[in-house]
């Protein structure tokens, strides 16, 4: 069968990727050459030559090749052919992420690109706002990333070190020179020499460590100057010849982070891991401040004899105990070594190390961020008072801005756990303490909903302790009490926006998020009676996560219950500024009622949040837990944003980047800037659309075609859990006929697969079953059931309604160009369906040996994705990716390389399944699931998004 629109197998002829690809894979190709011999280079070729032809052709006889070759593998030959196939699908990464670049900065000469700031800014003015309207909405704007562990990043930082050195290679201007050449073939033989996989598990530490290398790499470069040169956008006027001073704007952006204080599923998070994580956030900004002030201190050199300092800044260059007589007359490096001493004697107290290059005297340390910024800020007016505006908005306005965004502890860590855990702690707690409930010893737990919430709000007016220093608690509440304690302690030692959320995984009721309060109260982050003046830090916002579709349901009615309570409300007003944090999780929705349903009810609770939320006075800001594949909730983020439902942002929204998302977005400052600045504009377009004019559009859209998305629904989520949770056999089936056991042996996270030791799927978590089918080509959670809801619609339609088939086909084509959110729906769609290759999924059903269970799974999967692309392309009126020819080029070339990796992997898996390998059978076993893993390794890397 010949794939769906296997078109050129190469990126159109001329490309600068072409050109790189062509290099890198003759490069890689003397590599194999010379380590591993001609045998092999010859079979490696013999294979691409074969998944190249059948590509495009089509040829029967070519792909038999491809699968009698894999089949005849022996020894270590799986292994040099999956690592062959593998470090060719990144190194083709890297020369299509340079054309990107190149392509982007080419627009950028041109003029404003689509999606930049800088286009979004220019919009916005264009259509009425002011450049004072937009600073002041800034100045409440609240857009944060958070970085988290979840394990879909299958490379290993030693790999991705290489694949960052052999990028800023191809992108050197001395590219094309022999001694580039030999560079790159030197990177490109320690790439194939480094050891592919990782021989244990990844720790959490270790999870933090990999986050803090794009701060490094990107964030503390970026952000701050994305901050100054919004600032300079909107400044307006002409500036003098010696410039005019740039206003400090607040943080508008900041960075988040879940990697040691997530604990939902990961006994391996605790207080150490949370400490560790706030402690070498810390050293990392602090050695980063030191740093620029040394530099600062080298390159403010001006005299005071030719200058006019301030009274300020003469005072601060006076505190300075530098005995330097050459450095008399310049006050301005005086003030930086007393600054630089100040930051030095800070790192010692919060971080317990010298972090200090230079020596530097006995001095006090800052009590805080605010105090540092201070004496920045005292530099700063002096310079620009004295015609050195366009000093003060260089190295030192970024620093400036660094510490408005960064303060003492880079980024605020979330904790996370589930609303059982809680529960099951405080049950124990009351049993402990002895607390009497109608006269009777208190069994929380078998209390009704009523009862509960009672309790809590009683026992939150309490002024005596519940917790009790003479009691021994079991393990899992000593380690609970024991996280909150040390995020109190956190908070004091690096700042209150150290840890400033607690969300509550599984929030199914009102009491999941009132019991949260009563343990931060147990551990000192709250006072009794939430009193907002009682001299407390205010203590942490619950934040609620509604994962499954019925949670999405009941979402906006327990979030109404929450603010209506009294103490609750005061304590959004006084302590939260206002704001409550939702967050919405696409996951396990996804995994729960499928795609569209999953994507119909995020939809539908957030727009009734918002009523929620509007009537009640309160500020939503919505927490997007996406993830990178389609059904987890990727796609371009943009067109996320600017598809979200009219007061869903209001110019606040954190969303999750996870796993291989972080290093595709964030690998360098370059991209890492664009994608941030797309984030921030959509944010802005979205939130200041006139909001009663795109309100109003929105609800006539739903009141023209809520029915039929709801008729959709319920049909797409019927044929989902149909194929998913009622098939007898479908366990049995996912379990053999995808990696999805070999997956765990990867080492990728810190956290376990599934959530308890079974192979049922309500067990396994969201990731690993999405992308166990993403492997197999097969990525069920972007289409699935998809094709009847459509089908079914145009032949039967809604209840009672009386439209002809034409007529509600045409609807569907209405609601495709006129409905951001629906044609947002289909188009990240269309990206999976792409990626699926029917063909190569069979092999992989062959693996299960039950012939009629496997002919009755695979064939109703099948006949959905065929009734999926057929109803796509009527609804849409063209083929996928019709209007996307680059990205066409771009899969069909991915997929000649991704191929032959299939097949090994399946015929790995066949051998594995059988427990093939003789008399050396420990060491059979043993290469085949390292042979395994490489090509999980190598598939990821060519499909880019299936984590």
């Amino acid at each position: 069968m010949k794939p769906h629109h296997a078109t050129s197998f190469e990126p159109p002829a001329g490309s600068s990727a072409r050109q790189d690809i062509r290099l890198l894979g003759r490069l890689l190709g003397e590599t194999i050459r010379e380590c591993e011999g001609k045998p092999v280079y010859d079979l490696v070729e013999t294979l691409r030559r074969a998944a190249v032809k059948f590509r495009r052709e089509g040829s029967k006889r070519e792909r038999d090749i491809l699968e009698e070759r894999i089949g005849a593998l022996k020894g270590e030959q799986a292994t040099a052919v999956a690592r062959a196939f593998s470090y060719f699908l990144q190194l083709s990464n890297i020369a299509e992420d340079k054309e990107q670049n190149q392509m982007q900065r080419e627009q950028a000469r041109e003029g404003a690109v689509p999606g930049s700031l800088a286009h979004t800014l220019a919009t916005l003015l264009d259509n009425g706002q002011t450049r004072r309207q937009l600073l002041r909405y800034l100045e409440q704007a609240d857009i944060v990333p958070v970085l988290t562990a979840h394990p879909t990043e299958v490379q290993r930082k030693s790999t991705l070190d290489l694949h960052h050195e052999i990028a800023h290679l191809l992108a050197s201007p001395e590219y094309g020179d022999s001694e580039v050449e030999e560079r790159l073939i030197a990177q490109i033989v320690t790439l194939w020499q480094t050891r592919m996989l990782r021989r244990q598990k990844l720790t959490v530490l270790d999870e933090i460590d990999n986050a803090l290398v794009y701060y490094d790499r990107t964030f503390l470069k970026v952000v701050p100057r994305l901050h100054q040169d919004v600032a300079r956008q909107l400044a307006g006027g002409k500036p003098g010849r010696l410039g005019r001073p740039l206003p400090l704007l607040p943080a508008f952006l900041r960075m988040g982070s879940w990697i040691g204080g997530d604990r939902d599923g990961n006994p391996n998070v605790d207080a150490d891991t949370l400490e560790q994580a706030l402690l070498r956030q810390s050293t990392l900004v602090l050695r980063h401040y030191l740093d620029e002030v040394r530099h600062l201190g080298m390159e403010l050199s001006q005299a005071q004899s030719l200058c006019q300092p301030s009274a300020a800044l003469l005072a601060l260059s006076a505190a300075s105990q530098d005995p330097s007589s050459h450095r008399e007359d310049e006050p301005y490096r005086r003030a930086c070594i007393h600054v630089y001493a100040r930051l030095a004697a800070t790192a010692r107290h919060l971080t317990g190390r010298a972090l200090a290059e230079r020596p530097s005297y006995a001095v006090a340390p800052y009590a805080d961020a605010a105090e540092f910024a201070a004496d920045l800020r005292c530099i700063g007016a002096s310079l620009e008072d004295d015609h050195g505006a366009l000093v003060a908005q260089g190295r030192l306005g970024a620093l400036e801005q660094a510490v408005e965004i960064f303060g003492f502890h880079l980024a605020s860590v979330d904790l996370r756990q589930s609303s059982d855990v809680h529960e099951r702690v405080l049950t124990e707690l009351f049993t402990a303490a002895g607390v009497l409930h109608d006269g009777q010893p208190l069994q929380y737990h078998r209390l009704d909903e009523e009862a509960k919430i009672a309790v809590l709000r009683t026992e939150l007016r309490q002024a005596r302790p519940l917790v009790s220093p003479w009691i021994e608690y079991s393990e899992e509440t000593r380690k609970e009490l024991a996280i909150l304690r040390m995020a109190a302690s956190c908070r004091a030692r690096f700042g209150k926006r150290a840890v400033m959320q607690a969300i509550v995984s599984h929030t199914e009721s009102l009491s999941d998020l009132l019991e949260v309060l009563v343990l931060q109260q147990e551990a000192g982050l709250v006072s009794p009676a939430l009193a907002a003046d009682s001299g407390d830090s205010g203590g942490l916002m619950v934040v609620p996560l509604f994962e499954t579709i019925p949670d999405l349901q009941r979402g906006p009615d327990i979030m109404a219950g929450w603010l209506d309570i009294p103490e609750v409300a005061e304590r959004v007003r006084l302590v939260q500024d206002g704001v409550q944090e939702v967050m919405l999780g696409y996951s396990d929705s996804n995994k729960d009622g499928g795609y569209l349903t999953s994507n119909w009810s995020l939809y539908l609770a957030e727009r009734e949040l918002v009523r929620v939320f509007d009537k009640r006075r309160v500020h939503l800001r919505l927490f997007h837990g996406r993830g990178g594949s389609v059904g987890r909730g990727g796609g371009s983020t943009r067109d996320a944003i600017l598809a979200q439902p009219p007061g869903t942002i209001g110019g606040r929204m954190r969303l999750t980047e996870q796993g291989e998302v972080i290093q595709a977005k964030y690998k360098n400052p370059e991209v890492g800037r664009r994608h941030l600045e797309q984030i921030i504009g959509a944010t802005l377009q979205n939130s200041l659309r006139p909001a009663k004019a795109a309100t109003q559009a929105e609800d006539e859209l739903v009141a023209r075609h809520g029915a039929a998305m709801e008729a959709l629904s319920a049909v797409a989520e019927r044929s989902y859990r149909e194929l998913v949770y009622d098939t007898p056999g479908f366990g049995d089936y996912f379990f053999t006929a995808t990696p999805i056991r070999e997956i765990p042996g990867l080492n990728i996270g810190s956290r376990p697969s599934s959530r308890k030791a079974t192979q049922r799927i309500e067990d396994l978590r969201a990731i690993p079953w999405s992308f166990s089918w993403a492997q197999c080509r097969l990525p069920l959670t972007g289409w699935y059931g998809v094709g009847s809801a459509l089908h079914d619609y145009v032949e039967r339609g809604a209840q009672g309604s009386p439209a002809t088939a034409a007529a509600r086909l045409a609807q569907l084509r209405d609601m495709a160009q006129t409905w951001p959110f629906f044609a947002t729906l289909l188009s990240n769609m269309e990206q999976v369906l792409a990626k699926t290759d029917l063909d190569i999924a069979r092999r992989y059903a062959e693996l299960v040996e039950d012939r009629k269970l496997r002919d009755a799974i695979f064939g109703q999967i099948a006949r959905e994705y065929e009734l999926t692309l057929q109803m796509f392309e009527k609804v849409t009126g063209r083929q996928l990716l019709a209007t996307a020819p680059d990205l066409e080029a771009s899969l069909a070339a991915r997929f000649a390389y991704i191929d032959p990796l299939n097949h090994l992997q399946v015929e790995l898996l066949r051998r594995l399944r059988a427990g093939a390998g003789g008399k050396h059978g420990g060491k059979a076993l043993e290469r085949n699931q390292r042979a395994i893993h490489m090509t999980i390794n190598g598939i990821a890397s060519g499909l880019r998004n299936s984590g």
